[in-house]
Formats: C-alpha cells, sequence, structure tokens
C-alpha cells in the first residue's frame, strides 16, 4: 500500500515478481493448459487502436503458431500512413491532459496493470506469447508475465527515485527541478521476441508523462494486442499510447518525418537503427525539439573460457545460453572461446546435451524448445548453417524442417578460423559456434574476443582462477554492456541486472532503470526568491 510522504504517496519498494513452476500436478500449470485450448481454438481480429477507438482497415495478415504454421490464431489490420498521422494527431491531444496527471495517478495505471498480470491476465499474456512465439512455457513465464510486472513495478520505484532528487536551497530561496515529460510525442518501436519489450518500450515513456505510438512487430501480433486490451482494462486513458500495426517503412516515414517528434524508443536491428538514426539526423531543421534516441539492437554475445573453467557449468551455460527460445534473444550466447585442454569434455557434454533435448509443440511441456519465428528467419538460419558446412564442423544439429512449423535443430559449430562468418554475423538463432584456442594464447583469445564483432551486448567469462576473471573483466571492458562472470549471458533481471549494451548494440540506456527513464523527460529548473534585491547596487560599489 502507498505511504505518505511529505503531501506524496510512496509506493512500497518492488521485489521481483516469483516465477511459476508449472510442475505437474500444480493448479497453474492445470489453468494455463487450459487457457492455451480455448485461444489455440479462436481467431481473434486485432483491429488499429487509435486514440482509444478500434479502426479496422480490411487490409489484412496472419497471426500464425510458428511450429504450426498453418493454424492461425488471428487477423490482425494494417495501418496506412494517414492513420499514422492520425495516431500522431491522438497521442498530441492526449499529452495536454496526460502530461497534467500528478505522477501518483499515471503510475497507479501502471502499477493496477502489474496486479492485473500477476493475476487474472497471466495466462492470457502467457498463452498468446507461448502460441504466437514459439516460447516454452517457461520462457514465456519469465518474459511476458515476470519481467513485464517487473518493468512496471520498478520503473514506479525508479522514477520516484529520480523525482526526488532535487536541488540545494536555503532560508531565502526555494529551488526545485520539474521533470517534464518530453514536448511532442514517443516513437515505440517493439521486437517479436520479447513481449516484456513490448510492454515496456511504450510505457516507460507514458510513465513519465508522455504519449506515445507504438509499432509492434508483425509476428508477435497477438500478445501485443492482448498488452494493449490490458492496459486499458487497467485504466489507461485514451490515446496515451495508440496501436499502430502495419509495415514498418511507410508508418516509420510518417512519423519521423513529423515535427512533434520527441523520441523513439526502439529495439530491433542495428540496420534499421542506423536508418531511423540517419533519417532523424537529416531532418534536425525541421523538429520542434532534439529527439531523444534510445535503441538496443543487435548481439553476437560471447562465452570466454579459461583452463580453469568449471566443464560442467560451462556446457550448462552454453545450452541454456544459446539454445533456449531457439537462440531469438539479443543476448543469446553465439560464439564461445574454449582453450584446447578442456575442449574435449565441454564438446562432449554439450553434445550430448543437445543430442537429448526435445523440440516441438510449445503447448507439450516436456519440449525445450519451439519453432524460429518465422520463415525469413528459418531461412536466413539454414542458410548460415549450409555455409558452415563447407568451412566448419558440424558436431551436432545441422537440420530443419519447416513442414509443418519453422524447425531448426540446435547446432554447434567448431571452427579453427577466428574471422569465420558464422563467428562475426549475428544469426539469431539455435547456432553456437565453437573456436578453441591453444592454453597458452589466453591474452591473444582476449583481444580476439574483443575486436572480433562490432556488437558489445552480452558477455560471459568461465574461470575458477580468480586472476583469469580480473584479467578478462579489464580487457573485456567495452565488448559487453552486461558482463556474466562463471553464468550465461542471458537472462537480466529488472532490478538486478539492469540491460543494454553499446557499440553496435545500441546506446546503452539500461531499460528497467533509472538511466532510461531520465531519456523520458525534460528537466524545468524553478529558483523562488523570497527576499529579491531592491537595489542594483552591490557592496563592492560602495566608497572606501
Amino acid at each position: 500500500m502507498p505511504a505518505s510522504f511529505n503531501g506524496r504517496s510512496r509506493v512500497t519498494p518492488p521485489v521481483n515478481e516469483p516465477i511459476k513452476s508449472y510442475a505437474p500436478g500444480s493448479p497453474e500449470r492445470a489453468s494455463l493448459k487450459a487457457t492455451l485450448d480455448v485461444m489455440a481454438a479462436e481467431q481473434v481480429d486485432i483491429p488499429i487502436v487509435i486514440g482509444g477507438t478500434d479502426v479496422r482497415t480490411g487490409d489484412t495478415a496472419h497471426a500464425v503458431m510458428p511450429h504450426d504454421h498453418g493454424h492461425v490464431l488471428g487477423t490482425w489490420h494494417k495501418a496506412t500512413p494517414q492513420m499514422a498521422t492520425h495516431a500522431i494527431d491522438a497521442a498530441l491531444a492526449a499529452h495536454r491532459e496526460w502530461a497534467s496527471w500528478s505522477f501518483e495517478d499515471r503510475a497507479a495505471v501502471f502499477l493496477k496493470a502489474a496486479e492485473l498480470l500477476t493475476t487474472s491476465w497471466r495466462d492470457v499474456i502467457n498463452g498468446a506469447t507461448m502460441l504466437n512465439q514459439s516460447k516454452t512455457v517457461f520462457q514465456a513465464e519469465i518474459d511476458s508475465a515476470c519481467e513485464i510486472i517487473d518493468f512496471w513495478r520498478f520503473n514506479v520505484h525508479y522514477a520516484e527515485e529520480l523525482l526526488a532528487e532535487q536541488p540545494i536551497s536555503d532560508r531565502t530561496m526555494w529551488n526545485r527541478v520539474e521533470y517534464r515529460g518530453l514536448e511532442g510525442f514517443v516513437y515505440a518501436v517493439t521486437p517479436f521476441n520479447f513481449t516484456s519489450i513490448a510492454a515496456n518500450l511504450p510505457t516507460a515513456p507514458a510513465l513519465m508523462g508522455n504519449t506515445v505510438v507504438w509499432k509492434p512487430a508483425s509476428s508477435a501480433m497477438l500478445s501485443a494486442h492482448y498488452l494493449m486490451k490490458l492496459l486499458e482494462a487497467a485504466g489507461l486513458p485514451p490515446g496515451v499510447i495508440n496501436f499502430v500495426p502495419g509495415d514498418p517503412a511507410p508508418i516509420s516515414d510518417v512519423v519521423l518525418s513529423h515535427p512533434d517528434l520527441a523520441g523513439v524508443h526502439f529495439t530491433g536491428s542495428t540496420a534499421v537503427f542506423n536508418s531511423m538514426w540517419k533519417t532523424i539526423g537529416a531532418s534536425m531543421s525541421s523538429y520542434r525539439s532534439y529527439p531523444r534516441i534510445v535503441g538496443e539492437t543487435g548481439g553476437k554475445d560471447f562465452i570466454l573460457a579459461h583452463a580453469s573453467a568449471d566443464p560442467a557449468a560451462l556446457a550448462t551455460a552454453v545450452v541454456r545460453g544459446g539454445f533456449e527460445f531457439q537462440g531469438q534473444k539479443c543476448s543469446a550466447a553465439s560464439r564461445i572461446y574454449v582453450p584446447r585442454s578442456i575442449w574435449p569434455d565441454v564438446r562432449d557434454r554439450i553434445v550430448a546435451m543437445l543430442n537429448d533435448i526435445r523440440m516441438g509443440d510449445v503447448r507439450d511441456f516436456r519440449n525445450f524448445m519451439g519453432a524460429v519465428i518465422d520463415e525469413r528467419a528459418f531461412d536466413r538460419i539454414t542458410g548460415h548453417i549450409t555455409d558452415a558446412r563447407r568451412t566448419a564442423r558440424v558436431l551436432a544439429g545441422g537440420e530443419w524442417d519447416k513442414s509443418t512449423g519453422y524447425f531448426v535443430k540446435p547446432t554447434l559449430l567448431e571452427t579453427d578460423d577466428p574471422t569465420l562468418r558464422q563467428l562475426c554475423e549475428e544469426i539469431f538463432g539455435p547456432v553456437v559456434t565453437a573456436y578453441v584456442y591453444d592454453d597458452a594464447r589466453w591474452a591473444e583469445t582476449l583481444e580476439l574476443v574483443n575486436t572480433t564483432s562490432p556488437y558489445a551486448l552480452t558477455g560471459a567469462v568461465f574461470a575458477q582462477d580468480r586472476r583469469a576473471v580480473i584479467e578478462a573483466s579489464s580487457a573485456l571492458r567495452y565488448a559487453a554492456g552486461n558482463f556474466y562472470i562463471n553464468d550465461k549471458p542471458t537472462g537480466a533481471v529488472v532490478g538486478q541486472q539492469p540491460f543494454g549494451g553499446a557499440r553496435a548494440s545500441g546506446t546503452n540506456d539500461k531499460a528497467g532503470s533509472k538511466l532510461n527513464l531520465v531519456r523520458w523527460v525534460s528537466a524545468r529548473t524553478v529558483k523562488e526568491n523570497f527576499n529579491p534585491p531592491t537595489d542594483y547596487r552591490y557592496p563592492f560599489m560602495a566608497q572606501d
């Protein structure tokens, strides 16, 4: 419950949402399975939402199950460029009231949304994520339930801390800082792979007093649709967040050229982010203010092992970090560097686990993996494997089938070439490439890890030798925005590991932290003088 302080109300400090087990016989397992049956049997009509009004164009596309791509879950309507303009108008109109609300009133909307997701909406959002994005129950639970709940609760907490940061005053004056929302609207562009990102990118700016045009990923439309419904159920006023699915290029052309663009909150590919930044840079003279540009993009995330590493822990980290959710995480391990002395043991452990992994329909809770998101991703990933057959050694996997779903077996490659394409380029699929180095070349391998990829999102070092940990932490200081010691490079938790990377991986504004929220406010300093001077002269001007 909120506690009063100085005429304001403070929310109880948040704690991370507990992860449900969904073990056999548990009530959450039975409840979710029943919801999955209902959702799989229906086809949802997914409208555009502008100013709180549902809009249907008749120009539609299907939301399907990646693991059963002939199974249609819903039909979503594509927004036209004109509708993007209407969404901007709705956001600007809503801004006048929303920005005038107290922080407590805005926060209450998202705290209620968190509570709804904790309880009555949990199965719906998890079910949509499982069916439309082919996530296992555990991957959905940590993403579309726990992380969203954490974002909405911790963001309120961090915003309270930010608002409490005030300048020094004395008895003659009162100095204060007003943390205003940006002047204009924010454009949120969200990816398919994390429902939590789709929830956070529009709502973090909205919490701080901004209004938003949100373009969700076309391959995750079902969960995005239900997120919008959840926010409406929590009391989000019309026009604060406008849901504008559709072809990205024509929508972005309209949004990025608008003079009231105040900011961009983006997660997606580096190429698209670079293009958006270039467009914004070329249009600076047309904007009312300098847009805030916040983005998290690609990764070529590493696991580096020292000769002192625990082979069992290392192998498990590779399998979990590289192949959960089919490797479709910005943080997924995709390149590993292992010393020759322990490689045979590590290799055999990884291969044994990969051969044991079950893959299939995520409604079968025995499966560790589902399908990759769509045919385009399937073709890109299998193209990498086909190329690797000529240039590297396939130790496990290397097979695929798209007859029913877009299934790619977890694939482990080995190479002696540190410049191999699969070690350097982002694949975004269940492919991990191992480079085996001579134990004596530890220092050279540190430099290799640091310079091989243009990205700097996540990375991990495995070592029992503390000196090796210190050396790796220093040499790889700028190679990863999230750095892990004896742990896989995935699974950042809100409030524990603020997430984001630099270099070609983005602006490193750390989603789920105060650093991110600062980007969505424009501070105004106010000085009130209680005893203003009445004489222009200063004491030094008096005659001796």
